[in-house]
């Protein structure tokens, strides 16, 4: 196992064994923390972990198709489970009061209510997979190990922040946009993806053969709905409670 695997287990894990003991602390305390969100949390982590070391993450560093397997995983299925986890919730509830108040100020920070705007959260999700296919980036990333690495913690993070942003929680959000420009940032995401996986399929990237990329851009393509539709669910769930929590009875 390699140095950047080693260091990418540790972390997973640590990920995993901070979320396990925060919820032990609540129980402590008397106060129920939902099994499924630490399901979630655990399965989210594992699912991330999974892309990038072992077979996988070797056999995708040379098959297209398999890379673009772990882009949905990475990207797309990952960072739904970590955020239906709901971490921040979790750590608010744990933190001393002071740590948590300081946790809150970041949360609510201009650069934080910019970021997780529908439009910037989709721009840098989206834009920057363009960016990895449609340029030199993904032959550069094969044989650069420090790209290797910064390409996916962008895929993951920018796939996170999109998530949060589009479902506006359960965390609280610094900027919670109406439904109606979440659900059109997700539309457009979508298509974008999908324009995407068309060009790569006839287009292929750089080092990348035409059968390994038509293969490649149809799983992008058809892969990535599964995730699309649960997102799409779970604004239309969000916008139905909020709906009917304002609605006077």
């Amino acid at each position: 196992m390699s140095t950047r695997e080693c260091v990418v287990v540790l972390l997973s894990g640590i990920a995993i064994l901070g979320y396990a003991i925060a919820t032990a602390i609540l129980r402590n305390r008397g106060t129920q923390w939902p099994t499924y969100r630490s399901a979630l949390w655990a399965a989210g982590w594992s699912c991330a972990a999974g892309t990038l070391v072992g077979p996988f993450a070797e056999r995708a560093h040379h098959d297209f198709v398999v890379h673009m397997a772990g882009h949905i995983l990475l990207g797309m299925l990952a960072p739904v489970l970590i955020v239906l986890a709901a971490p921040v919730t979790l750590a608010l509830r744990v933190l001393p009061v002071r740590a948590a108040r300081t946790l809150a100020r970041c949360i609510n920070s201009p650069p934080m209510r910019v970021l997780t705007r529908p439009t910037i959260a989709t721009l840098l999700n989206i834009g920057g997979l363009w960016v990895l296919y449609r340029t030199g980036v993904y032959a550069a990333m094969q044989t650069e190990p420090w790209l290797h690495a910064a390409v996916h913690l962008q895929v993951l993070t920018a796939g996170f922040v999109f998530t949060f942003a589009v479902l506006g929680g359960p965390d609280p959000a610094p900027h919670r946009s109406h439904a109606a420009w979440r659900a059109t940032a997700l539309i457009v995401a979508v298509a974008a993806h999908n324009v995407l996986a068309k060009t790569v399929y006839a287009a292929p990237p750089d080092g990348v053969s035409a059968e390994q990329a038509q293969a490649g851009g149809q799983l992008m393509y058809y892969g990535s709905a599964p995730v699309e539709i649960l997102l799409l669910v779970l604004l239309c769930r969000s916008w139905l409670t909020s709906r009917s929590a304002t609605t006077p009875h």
